[in-house]
């Protein structure tokens, strides 16, 4: 079945980037000229997804209000020629995707908000990305995940290699090799000990899923150390169930909910920034200079 519905958990409370994030949900801090989770729409725009569901909590209005049009602004912007960029710019953000919003009225994890998305994605497959992690990609992640559950017909997590000294803050998984980039998934342990590590791997930010993960959610106890099912416990018990594949995918992830990701963020779009990306540049190159 063609996946054409994609989940973004945005309800998060952004402790990590405070205090920005008090006035301005940490999904809308920008990078350049765009705020975060519209590079998450956008991604899915181009996997061939058609709707998306944001779940999001209380005081995240402005990001409702940034995938609706805006008329004031629109007719200002377009009764000036010089502005056309602009006008299309701010009115095409409101037609990439149809775009859909559900509260999650008590923030109480990934798992609680993944299993609120049920009655939007029913019995489809479908794609989930959190609103954290902005993935800059020659193809986007999800359609290469796409095309691997499309090939074996099991949910697809997205993992990168990633240092020892930072796998104690992810998880870990064990997995067998399938193909070049591709693994089957035998277990998952979350922020593990360092004598606990299955491998480097771990899950960043992308996921495509079955109707099937809303019984592994349901089933899962409460941890009593977060008070909250975990999102990763039901991904594990579905890898030891031999229903979760791996992709090793390509593309260079920035964590949205850090400051220095913001940042590295920022820096790497900027230099290929079409208005920008020379002045950025060359001011980059002055500044390492003097480092």
């Amino acid at each position: 079945m063609k996946i054409t519905k994609a989940v973004i958990p945005a309800a998060g409370l952004g402790t990590r980037v405070l205090p920005a994030s008090k006035a301005v949900p940490k999904e809308m801090l920008n990078i350049v000229d765009k705020p975060a989770i519209q590079y998450l729409v956008e991604e899915c725009a181009a996997a061939g997804i058609t709707d998306v569901l944001i779940i999001t909590n209380r005081g995240k209005g402005a990001i409702e209000d940034h995938f609706d049009y805006a008329f004031e602004l629109e007719a200002n912007l377009k009764k000036n020629p010089r502005k056309k960029a602009l006008y299309d710019a701010v009115h095409d953000v409101a037609d990439l995707v149809n775009v859909f919003f559900i509260r999650q009225k008590e923030t109480a994890g990934l798992a609680h908000a993944i299993a609120a998305a049920e009655p939007f994605t029913k019995d489809e497959p479908f794609a989930v990305l959190y609103g954290d992690d902005v993935i800059k990609s020659e193809v986007p992640v999800v359609k290469q995940l796409t095309e691997i559950y499309e090939k074996y017909g099991k949910c697809v997590t997205g993992v990168n290699d990633v240092p020892l000294d930072l796998l104690v803050k992810y998880c870990s998984l064990e997995v067998t090799p399938v193909e070049e980039n591709v693994m089957q998934v035998r277990s998952i342990i979350e922020k593990p000990e360092p004598d606990k590590i299955y491998s480097n791997y771990a899950i960043l930010g992308r996921n495509i899923l079955t109707a099937e993960i809303y019984d592994y959610i349901h089933r899962q106890p409460v941890d009593p150390k977060t008070g909250e099912v975990m999102f990763s416990d039901a991904l594990g018990q579905m890898a030891n169930d031999g229903k979760l594949y791996a992709v090793d995918f390509e593309g260079r992830r920035f964590d949205m909910g850090n400051k220095l990701g913001i940042m590295q963020a920022n820096c790497e779009y900027a230099l290929e920034h079409p208005e920008i990306g020379e002045a950025f540049r060359k001011y980059i190159k002055e500044l390492v200079a003097k480092l």
